[in-house]
C-alpha cells in the first residue's frame, strides 16, 4: 500500500510512503518515477544491510532501524532491526518498509506540519537521522541490563546462572554496533550531496555519539562476560577445593574401616576389650593431625 504523505505547496516535490509492498506495486512505482530494477529488488529483501547507491540519477539508501517489538532473545540483525529503503530525488522522496515506522508520524508532526522541511533534501536528512536515533533508547535499556547483570554477578549471595542472559545482551550490543558502523557509508555519501551543513553536522554529531556509546557498551559487555566466566571458574575451583579437603580427611579413615571390615578369622584386635576405643582414638588423632596440618598450610 502506498500513499502520498506530503506535497510541497509549489508542487516541486512530494513524499510517497510505501508499506509492505508487493512486487507489482513496486514495479508500478518504478515505472512512474524511473527507479532502477535492482534497487526495487533490494527493497523486497528483508535481510539487506545498509547501503548507498545512485542509479538513474536517483539516490537509493537502505537503512536499518531498531525494532522495539523484537523478542527478548532476538540477537541477529534480521531479528533486532527492520529495513527502511529510501529513494531520493529533488522532485520526490519515496520510503519503502514492510512494517510500520514509528518516526514517520513524528517527522510529519514536528517538521512537515510546522513548515521546517522546505526541500526534499531536508526530508532525506531527517529520515536518516531518525533511523540513527532509533538506537538511542535501546542503548539506555542495554546499559540498564548491564548494570543488572553486574549486580547479579558481584553481589548475588547465591550464585545463579547468567550465561544465557549475558550471551543475548552481548549479541544485541554487537549487532547494534555493527549496524551503526555499516551505516557510516550512508553518512559519507550524504556529505558529498552538498546538503545543509547544519543538518549534516547534526547528523554527524549523532553518529559519533551513537558509535561511541555502543563502543563503550560493547567493551563493558565483553568485560562483564569475561569476569563472569572467571568468577564461575573460581566458584567451581572453590567447590573442588572443599571436596578435596573432605576426601583427604576421609581417606585414612576409610582405609582403617576397610581393613577391619574384612572377614578374616584371625584378627586379634577384634577380640580385644580395648580394640574399638583404641581404633576410634587413632581415627580422631589422624583427623586432628590432618586438621592442624591444613591450618598450618593456610588451606582452612
Amino acid at each position: 500500500m502506498h500513499k502520498t504523505l506530503f506535497t510541497a505547496p509549489d508542487k516541486s516535490w512530494e513524499w510517497i510512503d510505501v508499506e509492505n509492498p508487493t512486487a507489482d506495486e513496486l514495479q508500478e512505482l518504478g515505472q512512474k518515477y524511473g527507479l532502477h530494477p535492482s534497487s526495487l529488488r533490494d527493497c523486497l529483501q528483508p535481510e539487506h544491510l545498509p547501503k548507498y547507491e545512485i542509479a538513474n540519477n536517483i539516490v537509493f539508501i537502505i537503512t536499518r532501524i531498531f525494532d522495539t517489538k523484537a523478542h527478548i532473545e532476538a540477537d541477529t540483525i534480521q531479528e533486532l532491526t527492520n529495513k527502511v529503503s529510501i529513494f531520493y530525488h529533488e522532485q520526490f522522496v519515496i520510503t519503502v518498509h514492510k512494517y510500520p515506522v514509528e518516526f514517520i508520524p513524528e517527522i510529519i508532526e514536528k517538521y512537515i506540519e510546522t513548515g521546517q522541511i522546505k526541500k526534499s533534501s531536508n526530508l532525506l536528512t531527517r529520515l536518516v537521522r531518525a533511523a540513527f536515533r532509533t538506537f538511542a533508547v535501546p542503548a539506555d535499556k542495554l546499559a540498564d541490563d548491564l548494570d543488572y547483570y553486574e549486580t547479579k554477578t558481584f553481589l548475588q549471595a547465591k550464585p545463579v546462572s547468567l550465561t544465557k542472559g549475558l550471551y543475548h545482551l552481548k549479541r544485541k550490543v554487537a549487532v547494534s554496533k555493527r549496524v551503526i558502523k555499516l551505516s557510516e557509508v550512508i553518512l559519507d555519501h550524504l556529505r558529498l550531496q552538498k546538503l545543509s551543513s547544519t543538518e549534516m553536522q547534526d547528523m554527524q554529531d549523532l553518529y559519533v555519539h551513537m558509535t561511541t556509546l555502543y563502543d563503550e557498551l560493547n567493551d563493558s559487555a565483553n568485560h562483564l562476560v569475561n569476569v563472569y566466566i572467571s568468577l564461575s571458574s573460581q566458584r567451581t575451583n572453590e567447590v573442588m577445593r572443599v571436596l578435596t579437603i573432605f576426601s583427604v580427611f576421609f581417606m585414612p579413615l576409610t582405609f582403617i574401616v576397610g581393613i577391619y571390615g574384612m572377614n578374616f578369622k584371625f584378627m586379634p584386635e577384634l577380640y580385644s576389650v580395648y580394640g574399638y576405643p583404641l581404633i576410634m582414638l587413632v581415627m580422631l588423632l589422624i583427623t586432628a593431625v590432618i586438621y592442624m596440618w591444613f591450618r598450618r598450610k593456610g588451606w582452612l
